[in-house]
């Protein structure tokens, strides 16, 4: 019986996520990605101009998702701003942990790339929504710190289901970061002036 024509693409992805995952992005050759397939590196080629447009494509889905986010983030400040991207960034690391665990260790590295290079100006328009648009380095510095944390438990928890990880997150993001709208000083009312 013949063999069935694989999806040589879709294998090609599937094996460079898992290559990526277990080695790393610049620990990884298009060689070892179609050895992993069964296929020359020219295949790999044929498909993908280079390592760079293979990783690409692998990260498009989630990198559309974050420029979404992006978007929905426009013209909103203070608490409104910093819920939206919680949820949202909370979401869309846990609906593309796989994505992330590719990544872990060389995102700053990655951003260096032309296809790449947008998405700097994206992380850090989500960290001042995070934090509020607050100009408090505390508020700041949580944001970053959220961001990054966030990242790296999706990448690392594997055995914890997506609902029980959005919770949790969620739950950590909540008590971590202070209201912009709550840290802004009190207007003194008419009755406090009459005191």
């Amino acid at each position: 019986m013949a063999r069935a024509v694989p999806d040589t693409h879709g294998e090609i992805l599937a094996a460079a996520a898992r290559q990526f995952t277990v080695t790393g992005y610049r620990g990884t050759s298009l060689q070892d990605i179609a050895r992993e397939v069964g296929c020359s590196k020219a295949t790999v080629l044929y498909h993908f101009a280079n390592k760079e447009a293979l990783l690409a494509e692998l990260m498009a889905p989630a990198i559309g998702v974050l420029r979404d986010l992006d978007d929905r983030l426009t013209g909103l400040t203070g608490t409104a701003a910093q819920e939206v991207a919680a949820e949202g960034f909370v979401d869309l690391a846990v609906r593309f942990r796989r994505e992330i665990a590719v990544l872990r260790g060389e995102f700053p590295e990655l951003l260096c790339q032309p296809a790449f290079a947008h998405i700097q100006q994206i992380s850090d328009r989500l960290r001042d929504a995070l934090a509020g648009h607050s100009d408090r380095p505390g508020a700041r510095i949580a944001a970053l710190v959220l961001l990054a944390g966030i990242s790296e438990a999706c990448g690392e928890f594997a055995d914890i289901t997506d609902d029980d990880l959005r919770s949790a997150l969620l739950t950590l993001v909540r008590r971590a970061v202070e209201p912009v709208d709550a840290a802004l000083p009190q207007q003194p009312t008419t009755e406090d002036k009459d005191s």
